[in-house]
């Protein structure tokens, strides 16, 4: 079963935990500021860089493996997964702090999207053991040239080396090819609800 301690740490890659908080969600807002199912689930940048970072302190850095790709200091790329032993329990009082981010920064409205996407990526999620990629983003200041891939793909070769599924949720047709080009197939497209773009449900089997 692929553990962290499995996978290789790629040339400017660190693996980062809760004092990187600030700096995942940041990188992780800028790059999916345009993002269509994000910004209908958020409808605001404000909301989404909120909620990115409370997921990030509750769920994905004490529960998961994060890493952030830097350039001459500064961070460019990062990533959030949950390997397949990790558990995406948070404290109650985080689970609070989430919802009441949606609902004091987005409203009630963005509350009630919040819990529909909930639902339905919970309801459509693989049920197989795997490595479960959240996020993979790229800051406005690192695109076009393959950070995405370079955060991605010694996961997805520690994956090849111990027989592990990987699986996320495209939320942008225009990433249909990248994530194709990783081994990435489409399971389905859901909708969280009858007005919100689709998620394409990924899955990788191991080479």
């Amino acid at each position: 079963m692929l553990k962290a301690s499995d996978i290789a740490l790629g040339e400017d890659i660190q693996t980062v935990g809760t004092e990187s908080v600030t700096a995942l969600s940041d990188i992780t807002a800028d790059a999916f500021r345009d993002d269509p199912f994000n910004s209908w689930l958020f409808g605001g940048f404000g909301p989404m860089h909120r909620t990115f970072a409370n997921l990030a302190r509750h769920v994905y850095t004490p529960n998961g493996f994060c890493q952030i790709l830097s350039e001459e200091g500064e961070g460019r790329a990062a990533t959030m997964w949950l390997l397949p032993e990790d558990k995406a329990d948070s404290p109650l009082t985080g689970m609070l702090q989430t919802y009441w981010g949606l609902l004091a920064s987005g409203g009630f409205s963005a509350l009630m999207r919040g819990k529909a996407a909930g639902e339905a990526m919970a309801k459509h999620h693989l049920k197989e053991p795997h490595a479960y990629l959240f996020t993979v983003g790229v800051g406005s200041a690192g695109r076009g040239r393959g950070l995405g891939r370079r955060l991605i793909q010694p996961v997805l070769d520690a994956c090849d080396e111990k027989g592990t599924i990987a699986y996320l949720e495209n939320s942008n047709p225009a990433n249909q090819r990248f994530y194709a080009s990783l081994g990435f197939e489409r399971i389905e497209l859901f909708h969280a609800a009858s007005d919100s773009p689709p998620l394409e449900a990924m899955k990788r089997i191991a080479r």
